[in-house]
Protein backbone atom coordinates (compact mmCIF):
# COMPACT_ATOMS: atom_id res chain seq x y z
CA UNK A 1 0.00 0.00 0.00
CA UNK A 2 1.26 3.79 -0.62
CA UNK A 3 0.83 6.60 1.01
CA UNK A 4 -1.48 9.49 0.98
CA UNK A 5 -2.38 13.91 2.17
CA UNK A 6 -4.01 13.26 5.18
CA UNK A 7 -6.49 15.65 5.43
CA UNK A 8 -7.72 15.75 9.33
CA UNK A 9 -11.30 17.50 8.53
CA UNK A 10 -13.30 14.53 6.76
CA UNK A 11 -13.47 11.34 9.38
CA UNK A 12 -15.91 8.99 11.04
CA UNK A 13 -15.94 5.76 12.46
CA UNK A 14 -18.44 3.24 11.75
CA UNK A 15 -19.54 -0.46 13.50
CA UNK A 16 -21.42 -3.08 11.59
CA UNK A 17 -22.92 -5.92 13.47
CA UNK A 18 -24.70 -9.03 11.93
CA UNK A 19 -27.54 -10.61 13.42
CA UNK A 20 -26.05 -13.83 15.08
CA UNK A 21 -23.59 -11.87 16.35
CA UNK A 22 -26.47 -9.40 18.59
CA UNK A 23 -27.99 -9.91 21.70
CA UNK A 24 -31.40 -10.00 20.27
CA UNK A 25 -30.85 -11.21 16.52
CA UNK A 26 -30.70 -7.43 15.50
CA UNK A 27 -29.11 -6.43 12.53
CA UNK A 28 -26.87 -3.18 13.52
CA UNK A 29 -24.68 -0.44 11.57
CA UNK A 30 -23.83 2.47 13.67
CA UNK A 31 -21.48 5.66 12.78
CA UNK A 32 -20.04 9.03 14.03
CA UNK A 33 -20.71 11.95 11.02
CA UNK A 34 -17.67 13.67 11.96
CA UNK A 35 -16.93 17.24 10.18
CA UNK A 36 -16.73 20.57 11.99
CA UNK A 37 -17.40 21.56 15.59
CA UNK A 38 -20.78 23.53 15.17
CA UNK A 39 -22.33 22.61 11.68
CA UNK A 40 -26.12 21.81 12.88
CA UNK A 41 -27.90 18.67 11.74
CA UNK A 42 -31.92 18.00 11.01
CA UNK A 43 -33.93 14.71 11.50
CA UNK A 44 -36.16 14.20 9.00
CA UNK A 45 -38.65 11.71 7.52
CA UNK A 46 -39.45 12.21 3.62
CA UNK A 47 -43.02 10.81 2.92
CA UNK A 48 -43.66 8.15 -0.12
CA UNK A 49 -43.83 10.27 -3.14
CA UNK A 50 -44.86 9.26 -6.48
CA UNK A 51 -44.31 11.29 -9.40
CA UNK A 52 -45.54 11.70 -12.84
CA UNK A 53 -42.19 11.47 -14.86
CA UNK A 54 -38.81 10.26 -13.84
CA UNK A 55 -37.05 13.29 -11.32
CA UNK A 56 -33.56 14.62 -12.01
CA UNK A 57 -31.12 14.81 -9.13
CA UNK A 58 -29.08 17.90 -9.78
CA UNK A 59 -25.93 18.65 -6.35
CA UNK A 60 -25.98 21.82 -5.38
CA UNK A 61 -22.25 21.51 -4.85
CA UNK A 62 -20.53 23.45 -7.04
CA UNK A 63 -17.31 22.11 -7.31
CA UNK A 64 -19.13 18.62 -8.45
CA UNK A 65 -21.83 19.23 -10.48
CA UNK A 66 -23.20 15.68 -10.01
CA UNK A 67 -27.10 14.70 -11.75
CA UNK A 68 -28.54 11.60 -12.47
CA UNK A 69 -31.90 10.85 -13.61
CA UNK A 70 -34.60 8.97 -10.72
CA UNK A 71 -37.29 6.65 -10.23
CA UNK A 72 -40.60 8.11 -10.43
CA UNK A 73 -41.50 6.41 -6.94
CA UNK A 74 -39.22 7.19 -3.92
CA UNK A 75 -39.79 5.22 -0.67
CA UNK A 76 -40.60 6.94 2.60
CA UNK A 77 -36.92 7.01 4.41
CA UNK A 78 -35.45 9.10 7.54
CA UNK A 79 -32.39 11.05 7.29
CA UNK A 80 -30.21 13.89 8.91
CA UNK A 81 -29.56 16.09 6.46
CA UNK A 82 -27.05 19.53 6.95
CA UNK A 83 -28.34 22.66 8.67
CA UNK A 84 -27.96 24.19 4.60
CA UNK A 85 -28.22 22.36 1.03
CA UNK A 86 -25.01 24.85 0.00
CA UNK A 87 -21.90 22.61 -0.12
CA UNK A 88 -24.83 19.18 -0.44
CA UNK A 89 -27.43 17.69 1.08
CA UNK A 90 -25.14 14.86 2.79
CA UNK A 91 -28.14 13.30 4.23
CA UNK A 92 -26.22 10.56 5.90
CA UNK A 93 -28.16 7.88 7.33
CA UNK A 94 -31.83 6.40 7.12
CA UNK A 95 -34.19 3.56 7.19
CA UNK A 96 -36.82 3.20 4.51
CA UNK A 97 -40.06 2.21 4.54
CA UNK A 98 -39.09 -1.54 3.15
CA UNK A 99 -37.07 -2.01 6.50
CA UNK A 100 -33.48 -1.38 4.58
CA UNK A 101 -30.74 1.03 6.41
CA UNK A 102 -28.27 3.27 4.92
CA UNK A 103 -24.97 5.08 6.51
CA UNK A 104 -23.28 7.14 4.15
CA UNK A 105 -19.95 7.80 4.67
CA UNK A 106 -16.81 6.65 6.09
CA UNK A 107 -14.30 8.65 4.24
CA UNK A 108 -11.20 6.83 3.21
CA UNK A 109 -8.24 7.48 0.63
CA UNK A 110 -7.10 5.45 -2.12
CA UNK A 111 -3.52 5.41 -3.10
CA UNK A 112 -1.91 7.47 -6.14
CA UNK A 113 -1.02 4.47 -8.08
CA UNK A 114 -4.52 3.08 -8.75
CA UNK A 115 -5.71 7.04 -8.98
CA UNK A 116 -3.56 7.18 -11.83
CA UNK A 117 -4.76 4.58 -13.44
CA UNK A 118 -8.68 5.54 -12.98
CA UNK A 119 -8.48 9.18 -11.55
CA UNK A 120 -11.71 10.66 -9.54
CA UNK A 121 -14.48 12.17 -11.56
CA UNK A 122 -15.02 15.67 -10.81
CA UNK A 123 -18.50 15.88 -11.57
CA UNK A 124 -19.21 12.35 -10.34
CA UNK A 125 -21.40 11.18 -7.12
CA UNK A 126 -20.08 12.02 -3.46
CA UNK A 127 -20.90 11.27 -0.04
CA UNK A 128 -23.30 13.94 -0.26
CA UNK A 129 -25.61 12.64 -2.60
CA UNK A 130 -25.63 8.61 -2.47
CA UNK A 131 -28.17 8.53 0.65
CA UNK A 132 -30.54 10.73 -1.15
CA UNK A 133 -30.03 9.02 -4.65
CA UNK A 134 -30.12 5.38 -2.99
CA UNK A 135 -32.22 4.80 0.31
CA UNK A 136 -35.08 5.73 -1.61
CA UNK A 137 -35.00 3.41 -4.12
CA UNK A 138 -33.81 -0.12 -2.46
CA UNK A 139 -35.72 -3.06 -1.41
CA UNK A 140 -32.68 -4.86 0.56
CA UNK A 141 -28.74 -4.44 1.45
CA UNK A 142 -27.91 -6.17 -1.78
CA UNK A 143 -30.15 -4.35 -3.65
CA UNK A 144 -28.32 -1.02 -2.32
CA UNK A 145 -25.11 -2.03 -3.12
CA UNK A 146 -26.03 -3.19 -6.63
CA UNK A 147 -27.39 0.29 -7.37
CA UNK A 148 -24.74 2.50 -5.64
CA UNK A 149 -22.51 0.24 -7.63
CA UNK A 150 -24.16 1.05 -10.67
CA UNK A 151 -23.85 4.89 -10.22
CA UNK A 152 -20.58 5.05 -9.71
CA UNK A 153 -19.34 2.94 -12.54
CA UNK A 154 -21.52 4.73 -14.74
CA UNK A 155 -20.93 8.18 -13.11
CA UNK A 156 -17.89 7.98 -11.32
CA UNK A 157 -17.14 9.29 -8.03
CA UNK A 158 -14.51 12.02 -6.91
CA UNK A 159 -13.74 10.49 -3.37
CA UNK A 160 -12.92 7.15 -1.84
CA UNK A 161 -15.68 6.30 0.56
CA UNK A 162 -17.38 3.64 2.29
CA UNK A 163 -20.89 2.80 2.71
CA UNK A 164 -22.68 0.91 5.29
CA UNK A 165 -25.89 -1.44 4.11
CA UNK A 166 -28.05 -3.19 6.62
CA UNK A 167 -31.99 -5.08 6.22
CA UNK A 168 -32.84 -7.51 9.26
CA UNK A 169 -30.93 -10.58 7.10
CA UNK A 170 -27.72 -9.03 6.07
CA UNK A 171 -25.09 -6.48 7.09
CA UNK A 172 -22.93 -5.29 4.15
CA UNK A 173 -19.93 -3.29 3.71
CA UNK A 174 -19.19 -1.83 0.16
CA UNK A 175 -15.62 0.49 -0.64
CA UNK A 176 -14.99 2.43 -3.49
CA UNK A 177 -11.66 2.73 -5.26
CA UNK A 178 -10.31 5.19 -7.32
CA UNK A 179 -13.14 6.63 -10.32
CA UNK A 180 -15.33 4.14 -11.29
CA UNK A 181 -14.13 0.68 -9.03
CA UNK A 182 -15.56 -0.55 -5.81
CA UNK A 183 -16.33 -3.69 -3.66
CA UNK A 184 -18.44 -5.19 -1.27
CA UNK A 185 -19.01 -7.72 1.68
CA UNK A 186 -21.62 -9.23 3.55
CA UNK A 187 -20.59 -9.54 7.47
CA UNK A 188 -20.92 -12.72 8.43
CA UNK A 189 -24.06 -12.93 10.78
CA UNK A 190 -21.98 -14.13 13.53
CA UNK A 191 -19.36 -11.10 13.67
CA UNK A 192 -18.95 -7.38 13.86
CA UNK A 193 -16.62 -4.70 11.93
CA UNK A 194 -15.15 -1.67 13.01
CA UNK A 195 -14.02 0.93 10.27
CA UNK A 196 -11.64 4.45 10.56
CA UNK A 197 -11.31 6.48 7.91
CA UNK A 198 -9.13 3.26 5.82
CA UNK A 199 -10.15 0.98 2.98
CA UNK A 200 -10.95 -2.08 5.28
CA UNK A 201 -11.93 -4.86 3.00
CA UNK A 202 -9.54 -7.43 2.96
CA UNK A 203 -9.30 -10.50 0.86
CA UNK A 204 -12.17 -10.55 -2.23
CA UNK A 205 -13.08 -13.99 -3.42
CA UNK A 206 -14.16 -12.95 -7.28
CA UNK A 207 -16.17 -16.52 -7.21
CA UNK A 208 -18.51 -16.17 -4.03
CA UNK A 209 -21.04 -13.75 -5.19
CA UNK A 210 -23.56 -14.69 -1.97
CA UNK A 211 -20.33 -12.84 0.03
CA UNK A 212 -18.82 -10.70 -2.30
CA UNK A 213 -19.61 -7.78 -4.68
CA UNK A 214 -17.69 -6.07 -6.93
CA UNK A 215 -17.55 -3.62 -9.90
CA UNK A 216 -17.38 -5.15 -13.70
CA UNK A 217 -13.91 -5.37 -14.78
CA UNK A 218 -11.87 -5.22 -11.74
CA UNK A 219 -9.89 -8.15 -12.13
CA UNK A 220 -8.75 -6.65 -15.55
CA UNK A 221 -8.14 -3.54 -13.95
CA UNK A 222 -5.57 -4.67 -11.78
CA UNK A 223 -3.69 -6.74 -14.11
CA UNK A 224 -3.62 -4.67 -16.75
CA UNK A 225 -2.43 -1.65 -15.11
CA UNK A 226 -0.10 -4.27 -12.47
CA UNK A 227 -1.26 -2.59 -9.65
CA UNK A 228 -1.19 -6.66 -8.11
CA UNK A 229 -0.71 -10.14 -9.99
CA UNK A 230 -3.84 -11.39 -8.28
CA UNK A 231 -1.95 -14.81 -8.21
CA UNK A 232 -3.76 -15.34 -4.59
CA UNK A 233 -6.78 -13.20 -5.23
CA UNK A 234 -7.73 -9.74 -4.29
CA UNK A 235 -6.68 -7.82 -1.20
CA UNK A 236 -8.90 -4.69 -1.55
CA UNK A 237 -6.97 -3.18 1.93
CA UNK A 238 -3.67 -3.88 0.39
CA UNK A 239 -3.92 -3.17 -3.84
CA UNK A 240 -6.44 0.14 -3.40
CA UNK A 241 -5.87 1.56 0.20
CA UNK A 242 -3.03 3.34 2.32
CA UNK A 243 -0.72 2.58 5.20
CA UNK A 244 1.24 5.27 7.01
CA UNK A 245 2.19 7.05 9.89
CA UNK A 246 -0.87 9.09 9.69
CA UNK A 247 -2.73 6.37 9.33
CA UNK A 248 -0.89 4.48 12.54
CA UNK A 249 -2.18 7.47 14.96
CA UNK A 250 -5.07 8.21 13.13
CA UNK A 251 -7.21 5.45 12.17
CA UNK A 252 -5.83 2.20 13.04
CA UNK A 253 -6.01 2.96 17.00
CA UNK A 254 -9.81 3.14 17.14
CA UNK A 255 -9.81 -0.13 15.31
CA UNK A 256 -7.80 -1.84 17.69
CA UNK A 257 -9.78 -0.03 20.51
CA UNK A 258 -13.24 -1.42 18.98
CA UNK A 259 -11.47 -5.04 18.66
CA UNK A 260 -10.08 -4.92 21.69
CA UNK A 261 -13.91 -3.58 23.28
CA UNK A 262 -15.96 -6.37 21.82
CA UNK A 263 -13.47 -9.02 21.75
CA UNK A 264 -11.15 -8.31 24.60
CA UNK A 265 -8.98 -11.96 24.35
CA UNK A 266 -7.16 -10.75 21.38
CA UNK A 267 -3.82 -8.78 21.32
CA UNK A 268 -2.91 -6.62 19.08
CA UNK A 269 -1.11 -2.90 19.23
CA UNK A 270 -2.82 0.58 18.15
CA UNK A 271 -0.39 1.07 15.84
CA UNK A 272 -0.51 -2.27 13.36
CA UNK A 273 -1.29 -2.33 9.95
CA UNK A 274 -2.68 -5.61 10.32
CA UNK A 275 -5.91 -5.64 12.21
CA UNK A 276 -8.21 -7.91 10.71
CA UNK A 277 -11.53 -6.09 8.96
CA UNK A 278 -14.25 -9.12 9.83
CA UNK A 279 -13.40 -9.88 14.30
CA UNK A 280 -16.13 -12.04 16.34
CA UNK A 281 -16.91 -10.89 19.80
CA UNK A 282 -16.42 -12.71 23.06
CA UNK A 283 -19.77 -12.13 23.97
CA UNK A 284 -23.25 -11.34 22.37
CA UNK A 285 -23.25 -7.30 21.26
CA UNK A 286 -26.01 -5.38 22.83
CA UNK A 287 -27.09 -2.07 21.36
CA UNK A 288 -25.95 0.15 24.02
CA UNK A 289 -22.84 -1.60 23.79
CA UNK A 290 -22.50 -0.27 20.15
CA UNK A 291 -23.53 3.48 21.32
CA UNK A 292 -20.82 2.92 23.69
CA UNK A 293 -17.81 2.42 21.32
CA UNK A 294 -19.40 5.34 18.85
CA UNK A 295 -19.21 7.65 22.18
CA UNK A 296 -15.81 6.19 23.16
CA UNK A 297 -12.73 8.03 23.74
CA UNK A 298 -10.12 5.07 24.56
CA UNK A 299 -11.58 5.39 28.11
CA UNK A 300 -9.04 3.00 30.08
CA UNK A 301 -6.26 3.35 28.45
CA UNK A 302 -3.46 6.14 28.51
CA UNK A 303 -4.87 7.71 25.78
CA UNK A 304 -8.24 8.99 26.96
CA UNK A 305 -7.61 13.01 26.11
CA UNK A 306 -9.59 13.10 29.36
CA UNK A 307 -7.68 10.75 31.01
CA UNK A 308 -5.04 10.19 33.56
CA UNK A 309 -1.94 9.29 30.91
CA UNK A 310 0.42 11.92 30.09
CA UNK A 311 0.26 15.13 28.22
CA UNK A 312 1.71 13.08 25.43
CA UNK A 313 -0.02 9.78 25.96
CA UNK A 314 -3.18 12.21 26.14
CA UNK A 315 -2.57 13.27 22.66
CA UNK A 316 -1.49 10.06 20.83
CA UNK A 317 -4.49 8.71 18.81
CA UNK A 318 -7.70 10.44 17.31
CA UNK A 319 -10.06 9.49 20.12
CA UNK A 320 -13.67 7.62 18.27
CA UNK A 321 -15.94 10.51 19.82
CA UNK A 322 -14.77 13.70 19.51
CA UNK A 323 -15.70 17.79 19.44
CA UNK A 324 -15.99 17.68 15.95
CA UNK A 325 -18.83 15.22 15.92
CA UNK A 326 -22.61 16.61 14.18
CA UNK A 327 -24.40 13.32 15.06
CA UNK A 328 -23.95 9.79 15.82
CA UNK A 329 -26.81 7.13 14.55
CA UNK A 330 -26.69 3.68 15.14
CA UNK A 331 -29.86 1.76 12.78
CA UNK A 332 -31.38 -1.22 14.67
CA UNK A 333 -33.48 -3.22 12.55
CA UNK A 334 -35.25 -5.73 15.09
CA UNK A 335 -35.69 -9.34 13.80
CA UNK A 336 -39.68 -10.76 13.54
CA UNK A 337 -41.14 -7.81 13.61
CA UNK A 338 -43.67 -6.09 11.12
CA UNK A 339 -41.47 -3.58 8.73
CA UNK A 340 -43.45 -0.20 10.41
CA UNK A 341 -42.13 -1.64 13.73
CA UNK A 342 -38.97 -2.79 13.03
CA UNK A 343 -36.66 0.10 12.52
CA UNK A 344 -35.28 2.14 15.21
CA UNK A 345 -32.94 5.16 14.30
CA UNK A 346 -31.29 5.53 17.47
CA UNK A 347 -30.12 9.71 17.36
CA UNK A 348 -27.90 11.36 19.32
CA UNK A 349 -26.87 14.73 18.49
CA UNK A 350 -23.37 16.51 18.20
CA UNK A 351 -20.60 14.77 20.19
CA UNK A 352 -21.49 10.99 21.31
CA UNK A 353 -19.72 11.29 24.81
CA UNK A 354 -21.86 14.35 25.53
CA UNK A 355 -24.68 13.48 23.96
CA UNK A 356 -27.71 10.64 24.27
CA UNK A 357 -29.07 8.10 21.79
CA UNK A 358 -32.54 8.85 21.17
CA UNK A 359 -34.41 5.71 19.56
CA UNK A 360 -37.17 7.15 17.15
CA UNK A 361 -39.21 4.73 15.00
CA UNK A 362 -38.72 4.81 11.30
CA UNK A 363 -42.22 3.84 10.61
CA UNK A 364 -43.67 7.11 12.00
CA UNK A 365 -44.30 9.72 9.27
CA UNK A 366 -42.84 12.84 10.78
CA UNK A 367 -40.23 13.83 13.31
CA UNK A 368 -40.56 16.13 16.88
CA UNK A 369 -40.54 19.77 16.16
CA UNK A 370 -36.36 20.90 17.53
CA UNK A 371 -35.28 18.18 15.65
CA UNK A 372 -36.56 20.17 12.38
CA UNK A 373 -34.99 23.14 13.35
CA UNK A 374 -31.04 23.57 12.34
CA UNK A 375 -29.29 27.15 11.67
CA UNK A 376 -25.30 28.26 11.68
CA UNK A 377 -25.32 29.61 14.80
CA UNK A 378 -26.93 28.48 18.43
CA UNK A 379 -30.73 28.52 18.54
CA UNK A 380 -32.34 27.31 21.89
CA UNK A 381 -35.41 25.30 19.81
CA UNK A 382 -33.35 23.13 17.99
CA UNK A 383 -32.28 19.80 19.18
CA UNK A 384 -28.79 20.20 17.64
CA UNK A 385 -27.71 23.14 19.64
CA UNK A 386 -29.74 21.83 22.88
CA UNK A 387 -27.69 18.64 23.04
CA UNK A 388 -24.23 20.88 21.67
CA UNK A 389 -24.94 23.41 24.04
CA UNK A 390 -24.25 20.88 27.31
CA UNK A 391 -21.28 19.35 25.64
CA UNK A 392 -19.86 22.81 25.55
CA UNK A 393 -21.21 23.63 29.19
CA UNK A 394 -19.44 20.41 30.51
CA UNK A 395 -15.93 20.91 28.52
CA UNK A 396 -15.55 24.45 29.98
CA UNK A 397 -15.44 22.41 33.62
CA UNK A 398 -15.05 19.17 32.59
CA UNK A 399 -13.20 17.03 35.32
CA UNK A 400 -15.97 19.37 37.91
CA UNK A 401 -19.39 18.60 35.56
CA UNK A 402 -18.85 15.59 33.90
CA UNK A 403 -19.96 13.25 36.62
CA UNK A 404 -23.59 15.16 36.25
CA UNK A 405 -23.85 14.59 32.95
CA UNK A 406 -22.99 10.90 33.34
CA UNK A 407 -25.52 10.69 35.73
CA UNK A 408 -28.42 12.07 33.40
CA UNK A 409 -27.23 9.87 30.62
CA UNK A 410 -27.19 7.27 32.27
CA UNK A 411 -31.48 8.14 33.73
CA UNK A 412 -31.98 8.74 30.08
CA UNK A 413 -30.90 5.61 29.02
CA UNK A 414 -33.10 3.82 31.35
CA UNK A 415 -36.00 5.87 30.66
CA UNK A 416 -35.22 5.93 26.91
CA UNK A 417 -34.75 2.10 26.56
CA UNK A 418 -38.39 1.72 28.85
CA UNK A 419 -39.86 4.00 26.76
CA UNK A 420 -39.24 1.50 23.50
CA UNK A 421 -40.49 -1.24 25.72
CA UNK A 422 -43.22 0.04 26.06
CA UNK A 423 -44.35 1.43 23.28
CA UNK A 424 -43.35 -2.06 21.70
CA UNK A 425 -46.10 -3.79 23.70
CA UNK A 426 -49.13 -0.51 22.95
CA UNK A 427 -48.59 -0.95 19.68
CA UNK A 428 -48.44 -4.82 19.19
CA UNK A 429 -51.89 -5.12 17.64
CA UNK A 430 -52.05 -1.86 15.25
CA UNK A 431 -51.85 -1.44 12.04
CA UNK A 432 -52.19 1.57 9.38
CA UNK A 433 -52.89 4.63 10.03
CA UNK A 434 -53.26 3.99 13.90
CA UNK A 435 -50.00 2.57 13.98
CA UNK A 436 -48.25 5.31 12.03
CA UNK A 437 -49.92 8.03 14.38
CA UNK A 438 -49.24 6.02 17.45
CA UNK A 439 -45.74 5.56 16.57
CA UNK A 440 -44.81 8.99 15.48
CA UNK A 441 -46.57 10.45 19.21
CA UNK A 442 -44.37 7.65 20.66
CA UNK A 443 -40.82 9.74 19.15
CA UNK A 444 -42.68 13.01 20.18
CA UNK A 445 -42.30 11.71 23.62
CA UNK A 446 -39.01 10.22 23.34
CA UNK A 447 -37.21 13.34 22.08
CA UNK A 448 -39.46 15.45 24.87
CA UNK A 449 -38.34 12.77 27.87
CA UNK A 450 -34.06 13.76 26.33
CA UNK A 451 -34.83 17.36 25.65
CA UNK A 452 -36.28 18.09 29.03
CA UNK A 453 -33.75 16.45 30.76
CA UNK A 454 -30.60 18.34 28.92
CA UNK A 455 -32.08 21.43 28.97
CA UNK A 456 -32.66 20.92 32.93
CA UNK A 457 -28.80 19.59 32.91
CA UNK A 458 -27.60 23.28 31.29
CA UNK A 459 -29.92 25.26 33.73
CA UNK A 460 -27.66 23.41 36.46
CA UNK A 461 -24.53 23.39 34.79
CA UNK A 462 -24.73 27.05 33.81
CA UNK A 463 -26.00 27.68 37.94
CA UNK A 464 -22.21 25.14 39.24
CA UNK A 465 -20.13 27.17 36.64
CA UNK A 466 -20.77 30.46 38.05
CA UNK A 467 -18.76 29.94 41.35
CA UNK A 468 -15.79 28.62 38.88
CA UNK A 469 -14.36 31.73 37.23
CA UNK A 470 -10.60 32.32 37.50
CA UNK A 471 -12.03 35.97 38.68
CA UNK A 472 -12.40 34.27 42.19
CA UNK A 473 -11.14 34.54 45.47
CA UNK A 474 -12.52 33.19 49.04
CA UNK A 475 -14.69 36.11 50.26
CA UNK A 476 -15.54 36.64 53.92
CA UNK A 477 -19.44 36.02 54.04
CA UNK A 478 -19.48 38.55 57.01
CA UNK A 479 -18.32 41.49 55.24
Amino acid sequence: MLTHQFNPYSACTSILVGKNASADGSTMIGRNEDSRAAWAKKFVIHPHTEFDAPQTFKSQDADHPFSMTLPKIRAKYTATPEWTPKYGLFEEDGINEYGVAMSATESAYCNPRVLAADPYVQNGIGEEAMVTVTLPYIHSAREGVERLGQIIEEHGTYETNGILFSDADEVWYMETGAGHYWVAQRIPDDAYAVVANQLAIQEIDLTDHDNYMYAKGIRNFVLDNQLASMDNGLNFREVFGTADLSDLHYNTPRVWYGQKYFTPNVDQQPESFDLPFIQRASGLIHIDEVQHYLASHYEGTPFDPVGSGTDAEKHTYRPISLAKTQESHVLQLREDLPVATRGIHWLAMGVAAESVYVPFYAGADDTPAAYQVATEKFDPTSAYWIFKHVGVLVDAHYHELHGDLQTVQKDLAVALGHHLIVTDHEVAALTGDQLTTKLTQANQKAADIAINAMQALAADLITKSTDMSPLNYNTDLNL
